[in-house]
């Protein structure tokens, strides 16, 4: 009988999982472009970081997807450490909506609601109803597993070992929170955590302050999920996992010492066990953000001193990429910030390999071939994220975005490509003492002007993403064509008067044709961020 049972309830249980996860992938993608906009409710008020918090979490129905993503969030910058924090309350709250559902007696709807969901789901062609459909199929697929969890474990009731060990945990509350953290660490669900004890309720195994421990043990097994993902992750995002775990162990343990006049308080919010766990659940998140948050700051604080230290220094590792938020808007927000990043480097390599050739700075020549490793290995970073990232279901102008990333990265890798080859003529210029005259000098100092003012610019437009500048700057390419060849033909007429060496005029026509190509190369920038902006985000 015992393997019959077990094997029922692990059933139940996987189609109760899997209903969750089908109605949380039905609700993102029917939100599709307006989980950006929730996103960007982030703010430096921590009460728009709790509300957007629970929002967030009401859609994925999972805490620790919302966790998971602060942690990513925080290691690309897109957050700090006390709006993490808000949303981490937020969705402690926000995952109390799973509870509240499965509480409700509507099983008897289950199947009706699978075969709706379904039929909407395969049959029609829109996919905002597909995935409406999607929603609704896991809505009845997670009452149809809380049904044969519930039916499952009915013969229980009679079978003297598990109700001695039941006994047990209503004795010592402590054991029900270590069960019901372990359960939750394996099956990685606080949520399913939640549904057993109100299936185990539901048929009169457990009374309320078992409930309630396992309901607690859950609240902490859930975040070793958040800490896994900062594995790997800049400081502040390990401090976000670890502001998670003491958040949720501090409220455990305040309510398990208070958990018998808790539960004498609970037992008048509801007329079933089941409800009764669901609003203590519910409770007990709501009144431990309440606590904890007019000392959001000091707990903040507490935080940065438990887990000391700076984020990054300068290197080849990328700062901003996260694949835990891959498969969110978020994701672009980090490419665009690695790519800045990687524009700022080369700008510096820019600016560095020209006074190198000038002046012969060997402590400048060796900059930049150090800063060229690190451009070489960002870009195969940006590129390998944002082709990973665009397998999700994007809009059209996500999709150009992440495209015109891609183009970006390899533009910014040609552009330090080719500082590195001005750094090699800075060699052979001093190598062999090559002397330039005062107006070939004049002339390079002109036309970098000019391109570096163009490529600086450029940058900013990928910042900015203002198309009218973009427009402005695409205008100047043809300028520092029309440059080129004017200096090119001037130089022509100084060897031809004996007034320029030869080997100078090589280095001089080998620097003003690498110039232009950066200049070409700024350009490309502007007409990718005019590419992107100018798709209407419309599928």
């Amino acid at each position: 009988m015992s393997i019959t049972i077990a094997l029922q309830l692990l059933g139940g249980l996987g189609l109760f999982l899997f209903g969750i996860a089908k109605m949380a992938e039905g609700m993102q993608n029917a939100a599709g472009d307006k989980l950006k906009r929730i996103l960007e409710l982030f703010t430096s008020r921590p009460t728009i970081a709790i509300l957007t918090g629970a929002l967030a979490t009401m859609i994925v129905q999972s805490s620790s997807s919302t966790t998971v993503m602060v942690v990513g969030f925080v290691n690309a910058g897109l957050m700090n450490l006390t709006q993490a924090v808000g949303t981490i309350m937020g969705a402690n709250i926000g995952t109390t909506i799973t509870a509240q559902i499965v509480a409700f007696k509507i099983t008897d709807i289950a199947l009706p609601l699978i075969g709706i969901g379904a039929i909407l789901n395969f049959l029609s062609r829109r996919k905002t109803v597909q995935n409406i459909g999607l929603g609704i199929l896991g809505f009845g697929m997670l009452f149809y597993g809380m049904e044969i969890m519930s039916g499952s474990i009915a013969p229980l009731r009679e079978y003297e070992p598990f109700i001695n060990m039941l006994v047990r945990f209503g004795q010592n509350p402590l054991l029900g929170v270590l069960a019901g953290a372990l359960f939750t660490l394996i099956i990685q669900s606080s949520s399913a955590t939640t549904g057993v004890a109100i299936a185990l309720s539901l048929q009169g195994l457990i009374d309320l302050p078992s409930g309630i421990a396992l309901t607690l043990g859950a609240n902490i097994g859930t975040c070793i999920t958040a800490l896994l993902a900062s594995i790997g992750t800049s400081v502040t995002a390990k401090r976000a996992a670890v502001a998670h775990v003491m958040f949720n162990f501090f409220g455990a343990v305040l309510f398990l010492v208070l958990i018998k006049p808790f539960a004498s308080i609970v037992a008048h919010t509801g007329s079933t066990v089941a409800r009764q766990l669901a609003n203590a659940h519910t409770i007990f998140n709501v009144t431990n953000t309440v606590l904890l948050f007019p000392f959001i700051n000091q707990f903040v604080a507490l935080i940065e001193r438990i887990i000391p230290g700076e984020d990054y220094g300068p290197g080849t590792k990328p700062q901003f990429l996260d694949r835990n938020i891959l498969h969110t808007p978020a994701a672009i927000i980090a490419a665009t910030r690695e790519t800045l990043r990687m524009c700022d480097i080369s700008l510096e390599m820019l600016n560095e390999s020209f006074q190198s050739f000038l002046t012969g700075d060997q402590d400048l020549m060796e900059s930049v071939l150090v800063k060229e490793e690190t451009i070489n290995k960002l870009e195969r970073e940006i590129v390998s994220y944002l082709t990973a990232a665009a397998d999700n279901p994007w809009t059209p102008k996500q999709h150009q975005k992440i495209t015109s990333l891609i183009h970006s990265a390899h533009d910014v890798e040609r552009v330090a490509d080719l500082s590195t080859n001005i750094v090699e003529l800075a060699q052979a210029k001093s190598k062999h003492y090559v002397k330039l005259s005062d107006t070939a000098v004049e002339e390079l100092q002109t036309m970098f002007a000019k391109v570096e003012s163009i490529y600086a610019r450029a940058i900013e437009v990928l910042r900015t993403e203002k198309v009218k500048a973009a427009e402005n700057l695409i205008a100047e390419d043809d300028e520092v064509d029309r440059m080129e060849k004017e200096f090119r033909d001037s130089h022509i007429r100084r060897l031809n008067e004996g007034k320029c060496h030869p080997e100078a005029g090589v280095l001089y026509l080998d620097v003003i044709s690498t110039l232009e190509r950066v200049a070409d190369h700024g350009t490309n920038l502007a007409e990718a961020v005019t590419g992107a902006l100018l798709v209407p985000d419309t599928e």
